[in-house]
């Protein structure tokens, strides 16, 4: 299984678009927020399963704050973040996600780009493809690649600016 996880899209279609047709094809699309109005684009482009949840930037969204899935048979929570305090640190969203069992995360709002695994929780932060606030600032996202026995393999992508 192939999941293209993106984040803080911010209502610019652009740098997606290019994303998803580099990574095509893929089994779902993930997006952890600040989608601004766009979800429904955002399905249609992907052409496959969506899990899209509402940012600190959707205002009047009907979009979830967040969701627990499953993938290759793995508990993964999707959420934007920002009401776990992710620009300081990850260490409320870990304890999230540590209590509803699950065995990864993915999240957002920082804009920068991160892969780690802390105390056997999974956390996949795509960064921004609009707006990039890692060194370098350069548009990102993650792919992340499940097997049939619930092995993750999870690689940060850039697109030349």
């Amino acid at each position: 299984m192939k999941v293209l996880i993106v984040s803080d899209t911010h209502g610019r279609d652009g740098k997606l678009e290019e994303a998803v047709k580099r990574e095509a094809p893929f089994d779902m699309l993930i997006h952890c927020g600040d989608v601004e109005g766009r979800e429904f684009y955002i399905e249609a482009l992907a052409e496959c399963p969506c899990c899209i949840v509402a940012g600190n930037n959707d205002f009047f969204s009907d979009l979830p704050r967040e969701q627990e899935i499953e993938l290759a048979g793995r508990k993964v929570m999707v959420t934007h973040g920002h009401y776990y305090g992710v620009s300081m640190d990850m260490y409320g969203l870990l304890e999230e996600a540590r209590s509803r069992n699950c065995q990864a995360v993915m999240f957002g709002h920082t804009h920068r780009p991160v892969a780690v695994t802390r105390d056997g929780i999974l956390a996949i932060n795509p960064g921004s493809l609009s707006y990039p606030r890692q060194e370098g600032r350069k548009p990102s996202y993650a792919v992340l690649h499940a097997d049939r026995s619930g092995e993750f393999r999870v690689s940060i992508e850039y697109l030349n600016r």
